[in-house]
């Protein structure tokens, strides 16, 4: 099967549909029965990060990556951000909500606050001209900066550094109902960056069609793992993140 190794991100997001035809021939596979409504649906979980080897592998990579990022980045970069944050708009520095994480289970995602305080925040993603983006927030968002207190929650085993992005519980209620194969994304821990993500398609979810792509490629990198294709999703992603 052809991998992920294209530059152009439209042709690399369109190939993705391609991809799922392919997806019939996994006969080896657990299915668990998931409790929680947002993950209701039988999931298959055959992937290379069923084996333990492969698991620990990961995680010891994410334990790694996290702490050190924590340690010698967040340590003085939060304080600063911080002050900036209070100084743009009023409210707290952290914005935490709750999102569904591997097997549906709920978890605290945290970021940066990028928005004002507002009732909506929990059932409305953020949109392009979002009103309710602060200046500094709109900063923060362009360049992803938002997304680094995450990193706390790779460290706590919520999330991993690389895996499909997690959404909001009310989204992926909504999502669930809407694509057969949604619920497997929950096969695995989320990730604060993925797949998707590291070929552009990151950002608002209001766009139906994106999203089928993201839930494409997601069941991708479950099923085809590896160590080298998380290092090129690293890579691009942050070469995305640099604008080079």
């Amino acid at each position: 099967m052809e991998n992920f190794t294209a530059t152009n991100t439209s042709g690399s997001i369109a190939h993705a549909a391609s991809l799922r035809e392919n997806f019939s021939d996994i006969t080896l596979y657990e299915v668990r029965k998931i409790k929680d409504p947002v993950c209701s649906k039988q999931i298959p979980l055959f992937s290379p990060l069923s084996n333990r080897s492969n698991l620990l592998l990961k995680r010891s990579l994410d334990i790694t990556f996290s702490l050190f990022f924590i340690v010698f980045i967040l340590s003085w970069l939060t304080p600063l951000l911080a002050i900036l944050i209070k100084l743009d708009s009023k409210g707290p520095v952290f914005f935490r909500q709750r999102r569904n994480k591997n097997l549906g289970r709920v978890f605290t995602c945290i970021k940066f606050r990028t928005m004002i305080v507002n009732a909506d925040a929990d059932v409305l993603s953020a949109s392009e001209n979002d009103k309710r983006i602060t200046r500094f927030g709109g900063l923060l968002r362009k360049h992803h900066l938002d997304e680094l207190p995450q990193l706390i929650n790779v460290l706590a085993g919520d999330m991993s550094i690389i895996g499909p992005r997690p959404h909001m519980v009310a989204e992926n209620s909504k999502f669930e109902n809407m694509f057969d194969e949604y619920a497997s994304r929950h096969a695995i821990l989320p990730g604060i960056t993925g797949l998707a993500q590291s070929y552009g398609n990151f950002g608002a979810t209001h766009d139906i069609e994106k999203v089928k792509q993201r839930v494409e490629l997601d069941l991708y990198y479950i099923r085809k793992w590896s160590l080298i294709m998380d290092v090129k999703i690293l890579v691009r992603t942050g070469r995305l993140i640099l604008g080079i």
